[in-house]
């Protein structure tokens, strides 16, 4: 089987990330991915050595491509465009839509019309985010399988394992949190601003990581606020870090007796979180949907109020000053990853429904 998936973004977010772990594991059960985007922001380098990559914005280009592959499926991620791409090749093979964008007035072009195209399914990462889409939609049957990780990949690293030359280096004798993601109104860096300033106002023991925003919309205005409120000691900002080396930033999060904090104020699903816990890091954020669906309270990580930050901070606390509350979360969240989202879990759901919509046959018996 050969899936095409469409998405407009080339990014190091989430979405990517579990498609890479989907596309690893697709083609050891005969299904070949391959991607088409549109717009590259600085996610080539995840993908590019997992499965084949267009990156063009040529109408006539797609339209081609789409027409020269066959593809037994093809998967439409949160691009309304697509839709008349799809029109225009006459593509006539089951098309599935993503629904991944957990704000509904940005979701919803992108699912309001399918100019013609009758989806088969749509696919959707948590429970919270099939609400949202049954609200916009009722084209198709709604199924929610969850994002997958490869616990091979993301696991807690032996001492002798992490790079410790790499950046970004751990300090002595503090405790790392890190905060992973876009640097964007969504994401709500401000509040890990305000937290970093009670923070420091407190205490000389914590450094903050911020990994990631190289190509974010409000990178400057985070640039100015972070030297602006002299945050530059205690909150270290990396906006590069290859997704290969993610792995031994957890590792060196773990060792420090820290962990991820989110600032989110909303998401559909949330790789960091499953991420962090695989890699026995705790984590830190709101008491939402659909963190409540990833991270269990007291077990996995803390969960805090809304967008309070003085809540958000004494969870933080709660962590960071009790040794042996971090090493049994530790070891609890990296259990709770390997049973509900490991890639073998999830993406064999995946399968089946890809195997049932193009073979008429989930059970496997097609599968090579």
């Amino acid at each position: 089987m050969k899936v095409l998936v469409i998405w407009r973004l080339l990014t190091v977010g989430g979405v990517n990330a579990g498609w890479r772990n989907r596309a690893i594991f697709f083609k050891k059960h005969g299904i070949d991915t391959e991607f088409l985007y549109t717009t590259d922001h600085g996610g080539l380098h995840i993908m590019k050595d997992i499965a084949p990559v267009y990156l063009t914005k040529d109408k006539r280009e797609i339209v081609d491509i789409i027409q020269r592959n066959k593809y037994d499926a093809i998967i439409v991620v949160d691009t309304g465009a697509a839709y008349k791409w799809l029109e225009k090749a006459d593509y006539s093979g089951p098309v599935i839509i993503e629904a991944r964008t957990p704000e509904i007035i940005k979701l919803e072009p992108h699912i309001k019309s399918f100019n013609g195209i009758k989806p088969v399914s749509i696919i959707v990462p948590s429970n919270y985010q099939k609400r949202l889409v049954s609200i916009l939609t009722e084209a198709a049957p709604i199924n929610v399988i969850y994002n997958g990780i490869d616990t091979s990949f993301f696991k807690p690293m032996a001492e002798s394992e992490i790079d410790f030359n790499s950046v970004p280096l751990l300090p002595e004798n503090k405790k790392v949190i890190g905060w992973i993601g876009r640097l964007d109104k969504r994401k709500n860096w401000p509040m890990l601003i305000e937290v970093a300033k009670q923070i420091k106002s407190e205490r000389d023991d914590v450094e903050i990581w911020v990994i990631g925003g190289a190509q974010s919309v409000q990178r400057e205005e985070f640039a100015a606020k972070w030297k602006e409120e002299n945050l530059t000691d205690i909150v270290k900002w990396f906006p590069v870090i290859p997704y290969q080396q993610m792995p031994h930033v957890y590792a060196k999060i773990r060792k420090s007796g820290g962990c991820t904090l989110a600032t989110t104020k909303s998401e559909s699903f949330g790789n960091t979180f499953i991420e962090s816990m695989a890699c026995g890091v705790p984590v830190v954020a709101s008491n939402m949907r659909p963190v409540t669906e990833l991270v269990i309270q007291g077990q996995t990580g803390q969960l805090y109020r809304g967008q309070n930050v003085d809540d958000a901070v004494r969870q933080l606390y709660n962590i960071l000053d009790h040794p042996e509350m971090h090493k049994k979360m530790s070891s609890t969240a990296t259990k709770h990853v390997q049973e509900h989202f490991a890639i073998e879990v999830v993406a064999e759901e995946y399968i089946d429904l890809l195997y049932e919509i193009v073979h008429g046959d989930s059970t496997g018996v097609k599968r090579p």
